[in-house]
């Protein structure tokens, strides 16, 4: 058991990994306890969009969760939840979705038997799809229509990854699907080798003493599946009212993701460490007024895809505004020396360490690691980065742009830039 109390030392220690990983039941258990006085359990369950064997299912399953139950209505759910004040919640990624509960200390056995018992017995039924499930799931797709961002990302993976990962996180309109689907996509994906419980402020030996009780008569046996990820690249246009107009760029490859494009994406970020100035990236010293350019860095586990969203109020802003960044990324690819790749590298590692101090990061960051039995520490990852050297960081950049890029356009497709007006 990891104590927080035990030192300042292992203090510091428990802050930066997970306990170390635990089976229990068959599945993959990990906790740390800084002690504070709320607690939180995530079951991290491979079951995202990349593994549907109907478009859309893993949509319907997230909002699925927390619904009727072998043990309790929905409606029993929400008010036994509020009686003991805590927070349950989904959400769902390319690889997996996630199920969290949020209590107050000393509440850990009715929350983890909330989460298990949707696990090991949802009833996934039709009038509750019908009534609570599709209306959410239309009223999701309907909101992302005036998100152009979310809208060029979502393609921007289609074109570069096709199928698996290409698979978009929300249902087509219009689309086909029954809680018998669902149903059945679930079933698949609720098994041992498929689930991590995650904690934090919960001692470990008590979190696994709990899924051992709660999960031990799961399915062991899993028939999801996925294809290795391959790149391809490609360039798309999609017409749209509403919101800024939106380019994207960028460029993905199959395989681990590297510390050297983290490191491209921390020098790039335009994102200022003085609250008011404009900041060093190359990219914040050349877009043009009223334009935004925003660096996206995205990691999964055969696969990365890196890219630059740029958006202004008109075609011609974000044409120009998109050659600059594209100018700025050339270059900066052919390498970094001295005080820039160490500037790269740092502000790398503190993005890294960042994002481990919110409970959502902490399992975004570490908890697939904890799903795939890798090790799961932040120190490892923070190590990563003292192995870029100028050669490897300039080799790295340097492969990722000579790729065929993705570039999606979204909003005014008659007045937005083709890919080869900004330099590509």
């Amino acid at each position: 058991m990891l104590a927080a109390r035990a030192s300042s030392r292992t203090i510091q220690r428990v802050a930066r990994n997970f306990a170390t990983v635990v089976d229990s039941a068959g599945i993959k258990v990990a906790a740390v306890d800084n002690n504070q006085p709320t607690t939180s359990v995530t079951f991290l369950i491979k079951a995202g969009s990349r593994f549907e064997h109907k478009a859309g299912v893993a949509h319907g399953l997230k909002n699925f969760a927390f619904k009727s139950s072998a043990k309790r209505t929905a409606l029993g759910t929400v008010r036994e939840s509020e009686i003991y004040g805590g927070v349950l919640s989904a959400s769902l990624s390319r690889e997996h979705l996630a199920l969290t509960a949020e209590f107050l200390r000393g509440d850990e056995q009715y929350f983890v038997d909330v989460l298990a018992s949707f696990v090991t017995s949802g009833r996934f039924t039709r009038h509750e799809y019908a009534e609570y499930v599709a209306p959410v799931v239309e009223s999701e797709i309907e909101e992302s229509k005036f998100n152009p961002g979310f809208q060029a990302i979502e393609a921007a993976h289609a074109v570069a990854f096709h199928n698996g990962l290409g698979s978009s996180l929300l249902a087509s309109p219009h689309n086909s699907i029954t809680h018998e689907d669902i149903r059945s996509f679930a079933q698949s994906a609720f098994t041992r080798d498929n689930i991590a419980v995650l904690g934090t402020g919960i001692d470990q030996a008590t979190l696994a003493s709990l899924v051992e009780q709660s999960l031990s008569k799961i399915s062991a046996t899993s028939q999801m599946s996925s294809s290795a990820s391959s790149y391809f690249g490609g360039e798309t246009r999609l017409p749209a009212h509403g919101g800024p107009q939106t380019v994207f760029v960028g460029f993905g490859s199959a395989g681990t993701p590297t510390p050297g494009i983290a490191a491209l994406s921390a020098y790039l970020s335009p994102t200022p460490s003085v609250k008011w100035s404009k900041g060093s990236s190359p990219i914040a010293a050349t877009i043009p007024e009223g334009t935004t350019v925003e660096v996206v860095h995205l990691s999964y586990s055969d696969a990365s895809l890196f890219g630059l969203l740029v958006q202004g109020p008109s075609g011609s802003a974000v044409k120009e505004a998109g050659k600059a960044a594209v100018q700025a990324l050339k270059t900066v690819s052919n390498g970094l020396k001295g005080d820039d790749l160490k500037k790269a590298l740092s502000k790398a590692k503190f993005t890294a360490a960042s994002a481990v101090d919110s409970r959502e990061g902490l399992v975004s960051i570490l908890g697939s690691k904890v799903l795939s039995g890798h090790e799961s520490s932040l120190d490892t990852t923070l190590a990563s980065f003292d192995k870029v050297s100028e050669i490897a960081f300039a080799k790295a950049a340097s492969t990722l742009v000579k790729v065929k890029p993705v570039f999606v356009a979204v909003g005014d497709v008659a007045t937005l830039p083709y890919a080869d007006e900004l330099g590509l």
